[in-house]
């Protein structure tokens, strides 16, 4: 069997219905990416290949990262994110734009279901990112211009708030608009929440650290002056 057969036989699967809720969360999702618009980030990145490439590329690898699904019930997702990272390197507005190439291709492959695309994303990533940024942009001004300082509060408990945003939304979501009642949520969804915060942080957090100490220049708002002892200003 060749992969084509294999994805082709994931897309005669798909439930293409629509429901209204999934409109609404559309609807939403369209007014949000409205007002975040990253102009200046999408003008650069059309101008820049090496970007281009470096975004494809993170988004594979997200892609991979998110299709190892390790769900029992339908709806409640446990995998990965990977999405600190991504905000770190292209900056949460642009991140949050992208991500719709890996929400699409789990909806659509995974759970089949094209109507989740929309309320997935939104409450699945754009909204966590949205938070994490935040609080990320908060520590930044109130906390020390440290290395450590930066790699904790970027890297390892950014990523461990993206993944208990991501979880307490999404389940929020499904009990407003599904058959699961909380307590069903709480015995099934949240109760994982404690063993997938911290390999999520630590994922993101040894990331991140990689791409400090060997590729800095790929970050988004990173100067090596604020953080390094007698850094450059160089990007």
């Amino acid at each position: 069997m060749t992969l084509w057969d294999l994805v082709g036989g994931k897309l005669t699967h798909i439930d293409w219905q629509f429901t209204p809720g999934d409109l609404f969360a559309l609807v939403l999702l369209l007014i949000w990416f409205w007002l975040i618009w990253p102009k200046r980030d999408v003008g650069q990145l059309l101008a820049d290949k090496d970007r281009q490439r470096r975004l494809l590329w993170s988004l594979m690898a997200l892609n991979l990262l998110w299709m190892l699904n390790a769900s029992i019930y339908q709806q409640l997702h446990v995998h990965f994110l990977g999405l600190v990272v991504l905000m770190q390197m292209f900056g949460w507005r642009l991140a949050s734009i992208a991500v719709i190439m890996p929400v699409s291709l789990f909806a659509l492959l995974v759970q089949g279901q094209a109507g989740w695309i929309a309320p997935y994303a939104l409450f699945g990533a754009v909204l966590p990112l949205f938070i994490s940024f935040t609080v990320y942009s908060r520590g930044f001004h109130l906390l020390p211009r440290n290395l450590f300082v930066y790699l904790f509060c970027a890297g390892f408990f950014n990523a461990g708030l993206v993944l208990i945003s991501h979880m307490l939304l999404w389940g929020s979501w499904l009990w407003l608009t599904t058959d699961y009642s909380w307590a069903e949520l709480v015995d099934r969804y949240f109760n994982l929440i404690p063993l997938l915060a911290f390999p999520e942080a630590l994922l993101n957090g040894m990331a991140l650290t990689l791409l400090v100490v060997y590729r800095p220049e790929w970050l988004y708002d990173f100067r090596d002056n604020q953080y390094w002892p007698g850094g450059s200003n160089k990007k």
